[in-house]
Parts: C-alpha cells; structure tokens; sequence
C-alpha cells in the first residue's frame, strides 16, 4: 500500500505519516523545508526498515514542486491507495486590513495546492477502482470567527472542493473525506500559552483518518470533524 503525504514532517502531517505506516504503507511525505525533510526521513527509515518512506522538498503552491513530487511517486510504481492533502497555512487578520496579497497566498498553499496534486493522482485512482483522497479542512470550513479572514476564505473553499471531488468520484469507488479539527497540539499554537489538555493530541486526528481508511467499500467517512472536549478556544483564553 503506498500513501502520498503532504505538509508531513510536523504537527498533524507528522501524526499522519506515523498513523499510516504503523498500518504497512509505504510513503512519498514532502514538506518545504529541505532539512526537515531529511531529517523526518532518516527518523522514518529507521523506525519502519521494512517500508520505503521517501520525502520530497516540495511547496505546494508550485506546480514544478508537485511534479517533483509525483516523478517519486511514480518511481516507486506502486498503485496509489491514500492521498492526504495536508499542507497549509495560517495568517490570522481581517478581510479589510490584512496585508495585499494575503487571499492569493492562502488559497495557492490552502487549496490550489491540494486542486493540482489531487488532478495529478486521480486519473491513477480511477484506473484502478479505488483509492481514498483525505483533505485536511478545518473548524474554519464551518463557520466564520473573528481574525479568520483569508484564511477562513481557504478553508471554506477546500471543504467545497472536497465535497463537490466526493459526488464527481463516487463511480470509481474513490473515497473522500474531509477533516475537520478544531485546535490541535501543533507548532501553529506554539506561541500561545494554554494548558496541555486545552488543545486535541495529533494523533487522535491521524487516528481518526486511519479508522475511516478502513471501513468496508460500501461505506464513506464523508467527514471527519472533531473538536476539544472544552470547545473551540476563544480569543479571551490567550
């Protein structure tokens, strides 16, 4: 089984990556920085020797960085079974003040980025009859909240993408799911002091993807959504 990862070598990506293998997959992961890329590898090999895990330097806004990224796929000439589309970022501001540009950055990494790599995979999936294509949403994809501006604009774009990807592939047997977390023990809260049972561990969102992976053919895990046992965490517990 071979899964594709993207945004992988921290927070939920890395939980993702983890989940799979532990399960067999093979792995082609890419994030930006080369040096993590590296590193999250030569930690990957050596704890699953049996599995390839490859990493890429890829940024997803790039269509030259995704072909990067496929021409090792493809090395490996393996059927494709999972794709995750993980990668993203996050500017906190508002839709009137933000800085020029913010939207197009956005939704290049938080939505076109997934859109090409996703039309670059499918044709391969619908050949086969299967396959399972996860996009990693957010609480943002479902409702609007103060500082969310272009970045909420993204998110909700991406769950429409995915649910409009869901109806298109249904008769290839392709699943998709869409992931909704609400905050999540990762580097973006870094710089935010709550206490560590505040936010949701990683793992429990890659976990979740795993357990929807295996369901039986007939039966789509159209949505992942999972929120901290306090609820969504406001402005006020900064």
């Amino acid at each position: 089984m071979l899964a594709v990862i993207t945004g992988a070598t921290k927070g939920i990506g890395k939980a993702i990556v983890e989940s799979f293998a532990k399960e067999g997959f093979d792995i082609v992961f890419c994030a930006r920085t080369a040096i993590d890329v590296k590193q999250a590898e030569k930690e990957w090999q050596k704890k699953f020797p049996s599995q390839k895990i490859i990493g890429v330097s890829c940024d997803v806004s790039k269509k030259s960085d995704l072909q990067k990224l496929m021409k090792q796929v493809l090395s490996l000439k393996k059927s494709i079974d999972v794709l995750v589309n993980n990668a993203g970022i996050f500017f906190p501001g508002k839709i009137s003040s933000e800085k020029e540009g913010t939207l197009e950055k956005l939704m290049a990494v938080n939505l076109y980025g997934a859109y090409h790599l996703t039309r670059m995979i499918v044709p391969m999936m619908m050949k086969q009859k299967r396959g399972h294509i996860f996009n990693n949403c957010s609480t943002a994809s479902l409702f609007a909240y103060s500082n969310g501006g272009s970045y909420s604009i993204s998110k909700y774009a991406m769950l429409g993408f995915t649910k409009n990807l869901r109806e298109e592939l249904i008769p290839y047997n392709i699943k998709v799911t869409a992931v909704i977390p609400g905050a999540t023990d990762t580097p973006s809260w870094e710089t935010v002091k709550l206490p560590p049972n505040r936010m949701m561990p990683a793992m429990d969102v890659a976990n979740m993807m795993v357990a929807a992976f295996k369901t039986s053919p007939q039966t789509v895990v159209e949505e992942i959504y999972l929120r901290p046992m306090k609820k969504d965490i406001s402005e006020d517990e900064f």
